[in-house]
């Protein structure tokens, strides 16, 4: 009898115990640092959103959120290092298309599955545009895809490196109105911007931010918008699907994602906030001034539109006969 009675006794000690103890599920989120990975150099549009998100979440959290720069590697440093992250929502990435995409079809081994990546929003986006230097004797696209046909390998194209999001679009060019042209790599959009302005390459796929000032400057010329609308900022040029080749799209987008097996609940506790933020008046601000326009995407719809660039960029990439590194 008293051994029975001790044991209930120390059962039901056991059960406050436990019940009382908090529980890690439990912790209201966040109840640390969360810190928000980018895997590219400060100063970067990819590093100047991170900032902007980070420093609405420390107000409206309460609790510190970082960026972290983690360059290098076509940014597989970066993320890599969030794909082995814990999936507790303590570490988060920012990142342009490549890492979230398709990386892993243009690298052999990159350490990590892009498309295991826990999807939360896309945070921004803003077309490409095709930029070419001034001297060269063409006005529009219908113009320079004749050049291109008629002087076969002569024409050159700049981008951030191989496998960038410039080095497919024009990839993307070539297969789609069937020319061929040189690519010249550099390590990064600025120095292959301002070779373009020199006029030592002819011509380059950019974002809107850093074209539209040069282009109005008469320091470059567009020929055509890489999406399936005009532009705002430049309205009188057309797209690229106007111009010649049907369909044509390639825009720069920034998603915000979590480390693989991240529970969907507190995905869409960080989405719920996160958007919140972007469709502020005060956000929304800053990403015009950047030329970006906002995102603010559920997580089932972000996931179906990191579906679809895959499937687009898998497309170009076997079409364009380019091999993984």
């Amino acid at each position: 009898m008293f051994r029975c009675a001790a044991f209930v006794a120390l059962a039901a000690v056991a059960s406050v115990a436990l019940w009382s103890a908090p529980s890690p599920a439990q912790a209201p989120y966040p109840s640390r640092t969360v810190k928000i990975v980018v895997p590219a150099f400060a100063g970067s549009t990819t590093d100047t959103l991170a900032r902007i998100v980070a420093d609405q979440l420390n107000q409206k959290w309460g609790k510190a959120t970082i960026v972290e720069n983690i360059p290098g590697g076509a940014m597989n440093i970066g993320a890599l290092s969030v794909a082995r992250a814990a999936p507790d929502g303590y570490t988060l990435l920012i990142a342009p298309p490549s890492p979230l995409s398709f990386n892993h079809l243009l690298y052999r081994d990159p350490g990590y599955e892009p498309t295991k990546f826990v999807p939360i929003t896309m945070l921004a986006k803003i077309p490409n545009v095709l930029v070419v230097r001034n001297e060269l004797a063409v006005s529009s696209l219908q113009e320079l895809i004749a050049y291109a046909k008629a002087n076969p390998g002569k024409l050159s194209y700049a981008s951030q490196g191989v496998g960038s999001t410039a080095h497919l679009s024009a990839a993307q060019l070539e297969v789609r109105a069937g020319i061929r042209m040189v690519h010249v790599p550099y390590r990064g959009a600025q120095p292959a911007l301002t070779d373009v302005v020199a006029g030592h390459v002819d011509m380059f796929f950019d974002t809107l931010a850093t074209s539209v000032p040069l282009y109005r400057d008469k320091k470059l010329k567009l020929l055509g918008v890489a999406d399936l609308k005009r532009a705002n900022t430049v309205p009188e040029i057309p797209t690229i699907s106007e111009a010649e080749v049907a369909d044509f799209k390639s825009i720069t987008w920034f998603g915000l994602a979590a480390p693989p097996a991240t529970p969907a609940a507190l995905v869409e506790k960080i989405n719920r906030d996160v958007v919140e933020i972007l469709k502020s008046k005060d956000v929304g601000d800053m990403l015009h001034k950047m030329s970006l326009e906002a995102g603010a995407t559920a997580p089932a719809e972000t996931t179906r539109f990191f579906a679809e660039e895959t499937a687009l960029w898998s497309k170009v990439i076997k079409e364009a006969g380019i091999e993984p590194q």
